[in-house]
């Protein structure tokens, strides 16, 4: 097992991939956002959107890698769903995931711009369809973040997804961290969390994320 990159207040980050590290953990429950295979660092400049025929520019440049290039296979998703009784999976829309009544829809409130008026979670929790609207697009958010990530989640929209997870549970894992909003979420909730990221860059910020004691409206 690999030596933890942060661990204190009873959240760990790996800094690996999450194939090879999952398996050695105790898991509760595993809330992810997975990569959609959509480009989403490399497309931002198209994605900005367009007016007059002219690409708008976008609003933050996260540089380019390949983490989005694909989805996780079929196997890697069975793998996800077999490590721990709870699971919330972001983007469940996209990976063929099982039937379930408990999904998760977030109302973004983006108005009509060309980008999807709502995200999905799939999760294998029995309750019935729920949803949270909250704006988080460019200038027009509900409330100022900071976005490290190109699909970063606001952290009241994975406050309200752990919300759902039986109290107490095992820690609550994140294979696929990213920023570490799901890992800030279960700390401010008082819950042990541990995520896996495979970009040393997106561990680092998550680990400063961590060490902020008061969150205020600039570094959240």
């Amino acid at each position: 097992m690999i030596a933890p990159y942060y661990d204190e207040d009873g959240i760990t980050i790996y800094h690996g991939d999450c194939r090879e590290i999952l398996p050695t953990l105790t898991v509760g429950a595993i809330v992810t956002d997975p990569p959609y295979g959509i480009n989403a660092d490399r497309a931002q400049a198209s994605r900005a959107g367009r007016q007059h025929g002219r690409a708008l520019a976008p609003s933050r440049d996260y540089g380019a890698s390949d983490w989005d290039k694909s989805r996780p296979s079929q196997r890697e998703m069975g793998a996800l769903l077999g490590a721990a009784p709870h699971a919330i999976i972001w983007g469940g829309n996209y990976f063929g995931l099982p039937g379930s009544s408990g999904w998760l829809v977030w109302d973004k409130m983006t108005g009509s711009n060309g980008y999807a008026d709502c995200e999905l979670a799939w999760t294998n929790i029995p309750m019935a369809v729920r949803l949270i609207r909250f704006q988080w697009m460019g200038m027009l958010q509900q409330l100022p973040e900071t976005r490290w990530h190109p699909t970063q989640k606001p952290l009241p929209v994975m406050k309200w997804s752990l919300g759902f997870l039986p109290d107490p549970t095992g820690p609550i894992v994140d294979p696929y961290m990213g920023s570490g909003t799901t890992l800030r979420a279960a700390k401010d909730l008082g819950r042990k969390a541990i995520g896996i990221e495979i970009e040393e860059r997106y561990c680092e910020i998550a680990a400063k994320r961590l060490g902020q004691m008061v969150l205020d409206l600039e570094s959240t």
